[in-house]
């Protein structure tokens, strides 16, 4: 294909084009957001290895009758309504790695950019949520931690 027929395509297709402009950049800078924002995104696998390499801090933000449906082992319960960095068992852990965890990875998410703002160094995240790691075939437990 040649730069003339890409323009030419473009010229008669302006709306997707554009689109997809905007989809890409968009793109681009969450990730870029992500990559400098001092937190970093898990795998149920690499969440596994941390938790049993590092001793990881895993803090469920999701209300607290889900986190009695099903959390993982070892799991503290922190809603994200009541998340504070300076909570006292979660303060005490500034310099353990701390992995965050919610049904879907949305509310963790919002939880890891409050530690990082609030001088945590080792933040993660669990991407896909508890969904993530039930399609992965691990573990959840029931009622309250």
């Amino acid at each position: 294909m040649t730069l003339d027929r890409l323009l030419a395509f473009a010229g008669l297709h302006p709306l997707p084009v554009a689109l997809l402009a905007a989809i890409t950049v968009a793109l681009v800078v969450n990730e870029a957001m992500r990559l400098m924002g001092g937190y970093q995104r898990l795998s149920p696998a690499q969440l596994t290895m941390l938790i049993n390499r590092e001793d990881a801090l895993v803090v469920d933000v999701s209300g607290q009758a889900d986190f009695e449906k099903g959390h993982i082992v070892g799991a503290k319960s922190l809603p994200l309504a009541q998340f504070d960095p300076a909570h006292k068992w979660l303060a005490k852990a500034q310099e353990r790695p701390v992995a965050l965890v919610c049904r879907t990875g949305a509310g963790s998410t919002e939880a890891a950019k409050r530690l990082v703002k609030a001088g945590f160094q080792k933040v993660s995240w669990l991407e896909g949520g508890l969904a993530a790691w039930q399609q992965a075939d691990l573990p959840l437990v029931r009622g309250r931690n």
